[in-house]
């Protein structure tokens, strides 16, 4: 266990962390429930991969390398299993196609002195693109759902048996690509996946498009609200952020102007209804309060905003050098995020001053 970073310099309230290569991905570490953990891997074309589980020290100013593994290729998204803190799912590339694979980190990983990494199982039957992997985020479930450029797949995960099979499998149709998406997480039977400028929900029973909704611009990122039924962000290419209320979604109930380039990441925090982190190219991670129902935010925890209501941006986080690509709240202490800019900086922050006390 090696401590590899404290409080940032210049003014900033962050915790910074470096890792040796270019990054996009990082994720909270949701099984975690004795530490405030989080998992990112590096993107390198030509050097040997890294997979850091990184956590907060219990002092709360420095962030502490709890395990350093190699990963043979590029990660391009990467995810934490939600009901064992020792599992993490990655999609890869070789340079030449991508990969996508189950992960384990060995049970006495801190004492061995180079670690490796156990393969639980690949998802090997991808033609095209995998884009990403989720799992269900509301507790165990042996289920995955992968992602490709124009299909998705609905796998059976044993991993004490090591074996992942496709239960179902469906294709997205002529002319849609697929680029991503997201697990609702108040039905384990619906999907949210992203197609170029509009969203398509998946019902897992039947492998069928229940609905779609058209946005103005490409979507790039999509994520439920956890904290209640119906409401789903996204983030656009020209148009920032918008909300949607999925009873009525022909119309975003409210919209965000995002970044000034593009808008990589959304997600909804947690535990705060109306709380959303966004990053972007323009090398800046944005807190906003959006007002969630007829324009009034109604929440059992509420934020009290320094600003005025009509300007729904709490803070922009602009101590970063290049564009930021992971970004990831913690579901045990809900106030504190990750972010990741593609340099492989790691900033670890906390929106407690905007919340109420």
């Amino acid at each position: 266990m090696v401590s590899v970073a404290s409080a940032m310099q210049g003014g900033s309230s962050g915790i910074g962390y470096g890792l040796k290569y270019q990054a996009r991905c990082i994720a909270d570490v949701i099984a975690d429930t004795d530490h405030t953990s989080f998992i990112t891997g590096t993107l390198s074309l030509k050097d040997e991969n890294e997979v850091h589980l990184i956590r907060i020290s219990s002092s709360g100013s420095e962030l502490i390398c709890e395990g350093l593994f190699s990963h043979p290729n590029e990660i391009w998204d990467l995810a934490s299993c939600p009901f064992d803190q020792r599992i993490f799912s990655t999609v890869f590339s070789t340079g030449e196609n991508f990969g996508a694979a189950i992960w384990q980190i060995p049970e006495l990983y801190g004492e061995l002195n180079s670690p490796q990494l156990e393969r639980v199982t690949s998802l090997d039957e991808h033609a095209s693109k995998i884009n990403c992997v989720l799992w269900w985020p509301s507790g165990r479930h042996d289920k995955l759902i992968s992602i490709d450029e124009e299909n998705i797949l609905l796998w059976s995960l044993d991993c004490s048996r090591k074996i992942a099979q496709v239960q179902s499998k469906e294709s997205a149709g002529l002319l849609h690509y697929l680029s991503g998406g997201t697990w609702d997480p108040h039905d384990s039977n619906a999907i949210a996946a992203t197609s170029e400028s509009s969203v398509q929900f998946w019902d897992l029973r039947t492998m069928k498009k229940s609905d779609s909704i058209a946005c103005s611009a490409y979507v790039r990122n999509v994520d439920y609200n956890p904290k209640k039924k119906h409401l789903l962000v996204t983030a656009e290419d020209e148009t920032g952020i918008s909300i949607w209320d999925l009873r009525k979604p022909k119309v975003p109930i409210q919209q965000l102007p995002g970044h000034t380039h593009w808008t990589c990441a959304v997600r909804c925090n947690p535990e705060f209804e109306g709380l959303i982190l966004s990053a972007g190219t323009d090398s800046a991670v944005n807190l906003w309060l959006a007002s969630m129902t007829d324009g009034e935010l109604k929440s059992e925890r509420t934020i009290d905003s320094p600003r005025c209501p009509a300007d729904p941006l709490l803070h922009s986080y602009s101590d970063y050098e290049d564009s930021v690509y992971g970004l990831a709240w913690s579901s045990r202490e809900p106030w504190i995020f990750a972010s990741l800019s593609y340099d492989g900086r790691v900033v670890v922050e906390s929106v407690k001053p905007f919340l109420s006390r």
